[in-house]
């Protein structure tokens, strides 16, 4: 009876030991499937973040542009009332007097923190001055210059003032300008980041073509801006009269012009005399043999004239 029942305990044993056994195997194999579905769901969240950081990069992009252009459209909008203009002026005036004027041109486009790029004159009949001026004056200053170059004539032949608007092409070249330097620091991040030489070339290429278009938007936007805060007044300036000298009082004694006028008179017979004398004693010659020239011909004339006289005689009687 004892071993029937040390019999049974043993199967019971045994028994306990299988059915941990299996639930353990069971186990196993079910950790190992969890793990396997785990590492793979790890996988896809890593493609997934992967996707959505290279989204995340083109809509930080896109948004850097949109910002760019809000804040364009915000700037144009409050730019609206100080517009951008480019203006030009020509004068055609009449003066009293050129030299004075011209020094007084120079010293009001001095005070007015200009400058002259140009200045040619002329002088024709002997007397009358004219000439042309260039200056570039602050653009807060442009009428009153203008103003005072007219104060300075006696007459105004001709002005004109044009003015070219630039506001548009300003705002457009800011907006470029921010959206280039905006992928000019994405290609500087992404040429840190790159490992393969192939990407590295690719980026410097890019990099290059991006900050010579920054270069060359930059100068454009640098020329308006000169351009628009200094207006250009080409003067052109003529003397009204021509400036006549006074009278003397030296001038009215007669007594003293009847002996300069005598005293010249001399002088010309002087001069005629000593010329008359260098003449024939200098060419004694060349007068000697045309004086015996002429002498001879003269003879032969008369000889033959008073020849035919006695033969009409002779005839006659």
């Amino acid at each position: 009876m004892f071993k029937k029942i040390g019999f049974m305990l043993i199967l019971f044993v045994l028994l306990l030991a299988g059915c941990s056994g299996g639930m353990s195997q069971d186990d196993s194999s079910k950790m190992s499937s969890e793990g396997d579905m785990n590492s793979s769901a790890d996988m896809e969240n890593a493609s997934d973040d992967i996707a959505f950081s290279e989204g995340e990069e083109d809509n930080s992009v896109a948004g850097e542009k949109s910002k760019a252009e809000q804040k364009a459209d915000l700037e144009a909008n409050e730019s609206a009332d100080q517009r951008m203009v480019i203006y030009n002026a020509e004068m055609d005036i009449r003066v009293e007097n050129f030299e004075k004027a011209r020094n007084l041109l120079e010293q009001k486009a001095k005070a007015y923190k200009g400058y002259i790029v140009q200045s040619d004159s002329n002088r024709f009949d002997g007397e009358q001055q004219s000439g042309t001026m260039t200056f570039r004056i602050p653009q807060e200053h442009f009428n009153a210059f203008l103003n005072d170059a007219e104060g300075l004539s006696v007459q105004v032949n001709h002005r004109a003032v044009s003015g070219q608007d630039v506001t548009e092409e300003y705002v457009d070249l800011e907006s470029r300008l921010k959206s280039k330097k905006a992928v000019e620091a994405r290609l500087l991040d992404f040429m840190q980041q790159a490992q393969k030489t192939e990407d590295l070339l690719k980026i410097s290429s890019d990099l290059a073509e991006v900050q010579e278009q920054i270069e060359q938007i930059a100068g454009r936007k640098k020329f308006l801006e000169n351009q628009t805060a200094l207006s250009t007044v080409t003067i052109t300036l003529q003397e009204n009269e021509v400036t006549v000298p006074k009278i003397e009082n030296d001038s009215l004694n007669t007594w003293q012009k009847i002996k300069k006028q005598f005293a010249d008179n001399i002088n010309i017979l002087l001069a005629a005399g000593s010329w008359i004398i260098v003449f024939l004693i200098g060419n004694f010659p060349i007068l000697l043999i045309v004086g015996a020239v002429v002498a001879g011909g003269i003879y032969f004339l008369r000889k033959k004239a008073s020849r035919g006289q006695n033969n009409k005689v002779d005839s006659n009687s």
